[in-house]
């Protein structure tokens, strides 16, 4: 049984079909990414996954439990957690402020304990900050030491982009979501990242599905490559089946050429 599984999904905003019938699996381990053209559907596909968006139709299944229109928060403790296009950080808050706010989903401490600082709500802050230390140490330098106590606004735009990750990393998912990880980043960026997403599976046993348009990314970590265009999967398989074929090439280009290399 696949870990996260969509069935006829739907969507439609007004008259415009966002998301129609797409069928989706991912087994747990796997690293699989969406492509297709501007307007795709691809983030609103994430937004039904994620619970921004409830579906008009089909099913969204999570570990066999259908968990389609429940809220972000619920679907984020069930154990999928996602990035966003544009990042989406508290940006007056410290580094590991925002990676602290991730482990929240997971405290039993509560109001009563948090208003008269109990001894139980002190212990159980103590050990989301060091884990949260610890999912910050696995971004090597960049985010440690003396960047623990600076504002997020201070940080460089790829290290936004992984202190992002990082806090979804700290709410304990099985399934990350990472929407264009990439974009706006300089090639040796990029290179970076892309290792990054492989070792997010290999080292910590993550789940992946990446959107992503840079098509040396998508090659370089993706085990399946699903596309959609206009809300529709057109085509899905390695990178190597769907980079040759024909409706995803004229989706993207609107004639026949080499997808390789295409941004």
């Amino acid at each position: 049984m696949a870990l996260l599984e969509t069935r006829g999904l739907e969507k439609a905003f007004g008259g415009v079909r966002a998301i129609q019938d797409v069928d989706f699996a991912i087994d747990e381990g796997e690293i699989v990414s969406i492509i297709g053209p501007n307007g795709a559907g691809k983030t609103s596909f994430f937004n039904l996954v994620s619970g921004m968006f409830e579906p008009d139709g089909g099913q969204i299944l999570f570990d066999g439990i259908d968990i389609g229109g429940h809220t972000p928060s619920g679907i984020t403790k069930a154990g999928i957690a996602r990035t966003f296009q544009n990042v989406r950080l508290f940006a007056n808050m410290t580094v590991l402020e925002n990676v602290m706010v991730g482990q929240h989903c997971r405290t039993h401490r509560g109001i009563f304990s948090a208003i008269f600082q109990t001894p139980g709500f002190k212990r159980e802050e103590k050990e989301i900050e060091e884990k949260a230390k610890d999912v910050l140490s696995f971004f090597g330098s960049r985010l440690v030491g003396y960047r623990f106590d600076e504002p997020a606004f201070t940080l460089s735009y790829a290290n936004r982009r992984r202190l992002e990750i990082a806090r979804a990393m700290a709410t304990e998912p099985r399934v990350l979501l990472l929407d264009e990880p990439t974009a706006g980043m300089n090639p040796r960026e990029t290179i970076e990242l892309t290792d990054l997403i492989g070792r997010l599976r290999d080292e910590k046993g993550f789940t992946i599905v990446v959107i992503e348009h840079d098509m040396k990314v998508v090659q370089g970590v993706s085990d399946r490559v699903i596309v959609l265009d206009h809300g529709v999967k057109i085509a899905e398989g390695t990178y190597e089946d769907v980079s040759g074929n024909e409706d995803v090439i004229e989706a993207y280009l609107g004639r026949p050429a080499d997808l390789k290399g295409t941004t």
